[in-house]
Parts: C-alpha cells; structure tokens; sequence
C-alpha cells in the first residue's frame, strides 16, 4: 500500500535542456541516455532512454558521420510509435488502463495505488511525486523524465494503448493548453490533439504554425516553443482516467479499494500534515469539510474546486493545483490524499 506527496510548485518560463519530458504512451523516453554516452548502458535495447548523440538529438554535433555514437535520432526516436497500439507488444497493460511499475535491476514490479500517481502526472504543473511504503521505502519520482530520484530504481509508466495526451505551453507563469485562451484571451490556432497527431507520426520531428504573421515552432526533442524572440517550455501529459471508477476492469484494484482509505489532509505552519475533519460545533475551530466530503467531491471531479468554513474564515481547495486558499488574506496551504 503506497501513499503519495507531491511537488506542485509551477514552474518559471526560464527555459533549460534538463526540462525534456517527452515521451510515448509506453513511456519511452526522448532524452538521450547519458550511460550510452558515457560509454555503456547495461539496459541494453531495454533501455526507456535513446542510444543515441546527445548532441545529434539536438543537432549540434561537431563530428557528424565521424562521430562514434549513434546519430539516427528518427529510426530510435520512432520506435514502437508505429505498433503502440499492438496487442502483442510486451510493453503494452495487462488490461488496465496504465500501470506504473518499479525496477531494482530484477525485474519491473506494478506500485500500489498507482491511480495517485496517475492523478499527479496528469497535471502539468506538477514535477514530481514522493510515494510511501513501496517494498523499497519512500520512493520520489520525477515526471520531467519519468525517473527515479537518488535511488538505484527505473520507473515506467505502461499503457493499455488508449491514452488520450495533452499538450500544454508556459505562458505568463501559466500552463496554458493549446487551443485554449490565455490569460490575454488568445488562443493558438493549433490545437493539443494537432500537436500530438504530428508527434506520433514522429517524435523527432516539430510542427510550425503562425500566429500574427510570426512563426512559432513546437520542437518535440527539446520540448520548446521556438518563436522570433521567445523561447517557452511545452509538455505533454496524459488526460486523467480513474482506473476505480470502471466498474469490473480486475479484481487487483477493486481489492485495493478495499484495503486502502483515501485520506484528506492539509499543511500546517510547522510542515506537520493534518487531517480534514469536523471540529465541535461552536468551537474556534469549527469546519465545515472532512476528509470524506473531500473525497466525494474528488472522485466526482478530480479537477474540481469549492469553498469550505473554518471559524467564518472562508477558503477554497483547489484540486488541481493541490492548494487551500484562504479568500480573504490569500494565504494558501499545500493539501494532499493519501492512501491509508
């Protein structure tokens, strides 16, 4: 049983080349694996990262055709795109909709509870996510690459091959998504599901389009928009499908469910977590929510937000973000669930 602590501080429009985060449905990553270009990986042809330049992969090799490693970023950045979708591909659920697995070197093992996982990777603002009580302790993942943090562990996530993905740009501090208006109103004229047609046909490639006559390109290797002045990041994440909701999809979840008690808690001033739950009324501490309120709305809307009383203070949660914010002085908390 695994409970969960995220990272959802969003981030600045600073671009840097550590930010790559694409990826297949499968999980195969598009940075280059700095074992291969060290001079060997031990995964081999297993391996999530591409055996390939990391100079090649962003076109700045100095030796080109004389340069020892692997310079056929499409042939590798392609593989599997074409038969993701294949019954008989290995990488592939074992008919759920996704699992995310651990590797210590023996062998990929599913995580429990991987729907929180799922949840947070889903969101774009969210870099990363500690989960507890793993047969290998606390584990942090990082969804900027999909690794594993200062451990000796590989992590995947597995599809059953229908994922839908969305494409999302940082703009104005803001993970805006394609198509949508920002914050000044405007939407792009190219829309996610453009962005991630042209993806799967090649991951190496980009897609260009116009916006007040100026040209702005999404290159999916560097997972950068590229306009005349601006440089911005991009990501892609996968839209969030609660595995518990599908009524009969394998037993293993359902007994999960049954094993694990989704809890509701918030931070306070001293980084000690605490649970939602009714005070006495009439007290100073009187609320209006508890953790199972929460938990209703939650699987309702994973997306939702709502407002709450404390002491006639009133604050809204925000799941998405994974704040509670107090609407007069406009202080926020961090909020998690956690699986208990």
């Amino acid at each position: 049983m695994a409970t969960a602590g995220h990272n959802d501080s969003s981030e600045s429009e600073d671009v840097s080349d550590s930010s790559s985060e694409s990826s297949l449905d499968r999980e195969i990553s598009f940075q280059a694996c700095r074992y291969y270009n060290s001079g060997g990986c031990k995964n081999g042809a297993n391996c999530q990262y591409l055996h390939v330049c990391k100079f090649a992969l962003k076109g700045n090799c100095r030796y080109g055709a004389k340069c020892k490693f692997n310079h056929d970023v499409k042939a590798l950045s392609s593989r599997g795109a074409t038969s993701q979708s294949a019954t008989s591909d290995p990488k592939l659920t074992d008919g759920r909709l996704y699992q995310w697995q651990l590797d210590d070197g023996k062998g990929w093992k599913d995580i429990d509870n991987d729907d929180v996982i799922e949840a947070q990777y889903s969101l774009p603002h969210t870099k990363s996510i500690k989960i507890y009580n793993t047969q290998y302790g606390a584990v942090s993942i990082s969804f900027r690459n999909v690794t594993v943090v200062d451990k000796k562990l590989s992590v995947r996530r597995l599809s059953d091959g229908n994922s839908s993905w969305v494409w999302y740009c940082m703009l104005h501090h803001k993970w805006i998504k394609y198509g949508e208006k920002d914050v000044k109103g405007k939407a792009s004229p190219v829309s996610s599901s453009d962005i991630e047609k042209k993806f799967q046909n090649n991951p190496a490639s980009s897609i260009t389009f116009d916006i007040g006559g100026e040209t702005y390109e999404i290159r999916f290797t560097e997972m950068l928009q590229v306009g005349p002045r601006t440089k911005a990041k991009v990501t892609r994440r996968p839209l969030f499908q609660q595995k518990q909701k599908i009524a009969g999809i394998i037993q293993g979840v359902q007994a999960v469910s049954l094993r694990s008690q989704p809890e509701w808690q918030f931070e306070g001033d001293s980084g000690t977590w605490h649970k939602y739950k009714t005070r006495q009324s009439g007290t100073s501490t009187e609320s209006s929510i508890t953790s199972d309120d929460m938990e209703r709305r939650y699987q309702g809307n994973p997306q939702d937000s709502f407002t709450f009383t404390v002491s006639g203070q009133t604050y809204k949660v925000d799941f998405k973000a994974m704040i509670q914010t107090n609407l007069k002085t406009k202080n926020t908390r961090k909020i998690r669930r956690v699986l208990v």
